[in-house]
Parts: C-alpha cells; sequence; structure tokens
C-alpha cells in the first residue's frame, strides 16, 4: 500500500502539498480545519455524507460510489457539490474497500466525476491516486 504523501518530488527539489491530502474513513470526521483539504473518503457519496463535505468545503471530496444504488443515490453528492463549487468523485465500489480511505487511496479507481473535478483533470477509469498526485504537481509547477 503507498503512503500518504506530504511533499510532491518535482525534479530535484520536494515541496509541501498544497492542498493538504487528508484521508478520513469517513467523511464524518473532517473538520473546520481541513477547509480547502482534498478529503479522501470511504463514505458513499449520498446526499447524506455530501452535507458533511459541503459544511466544511474541502477543495476535492473522493468517496465511494457505493455500487451507485437505486436512483443513482450513492453519486448523489457530486451535483450538489458542484451546484456549491466543489469538485468531488467517487471511486469504483469494486476498487476500493467502503469504510477504509487507506484502501480508497491505494487501489481507487476514479468511477464518477463532477464538473469542478474534471475541470481539474480527474478522469473516470483512472487510478485516484495517480490523478490527484499528477493535480499537485500540475499546481506546484503554476506554483513555481
Amino acid at each position: 500500500m503507498n503512503a500518504l504523501p506530504d511533499t510532491l518530488q518535482t525534479g530535484a527539489t520536494a515541496r509541501r502539498l498544497t492542498p493538504a491530502l487528508r484521508l478520513v474513513d469517513s467523511v464524518a470526521e473532517l473538520t473546520a480545519d481541513d477547509v480547502g483539504c482534498i478529503a479522501i473518503t470511504a463514505s458513499h457519496g449520498g446526499l447524506s455524507a455530501g452535507r458533511y463535505a459541503l459544511a466544511v468545503r474541502p477543495a476535492l471530496t473522493v468517496f465511494n460510489d457505493a455500487g451507485v444504488g437505486l436512483a443513482q443515490a450513492g453519486i448523489a453528492a457530486l451535483p450538489m457539490l458542484d451546484e456549491a463549487g466543489l469538485a468531488a468523485c467517487t471511486v469504483a465500489h469494486t476498487s476500493a474497500c467502503i469504510g477504509q480511505a487507506q484502501s480508497t487511496w491505494a487501489t481507487g479507481v476514479i468511477s464518477h466525476v463532477n464538473a469542478k473535478a474534471l475541470a481539474l483533470g480527474l478522469c473516470p477509469e483512472q487510478a485516484l491516486q495517480t490523478q490527484v498526485t499528477d493535480w499537485l504537481a500540475r499546481q506546484v509547477q503554476t506554483d513555481t
């Protein structure tokens, strides 16, 4: 399993990640201190979970699609967060364990993205960790 990095190696230098990566098994574990973070959760992407993310306002929130479910309940948070200007995506329930954020980070494959996440360059059917790391690398390059 890959560890959650707090720095990103670019060329000969390492830079502290901004925004910070935060792994939480439940989105309910996020606090006011997590505003603007990248929240890697293992929660379903339903409306109730989305309300927690909406209250904290991470730069990106990652959920588990929980099999999507009836009336797309497992991904219902994505349009709600998009409407609030927040990026969100889900990983496929077949690629990561629900309730285990380390699994989401280590093996999660993006299954659904909202428009804000798509604008960040996140794409379905790609490894979450690679997509997030690439996004952060692009941010580091534009900061230098």
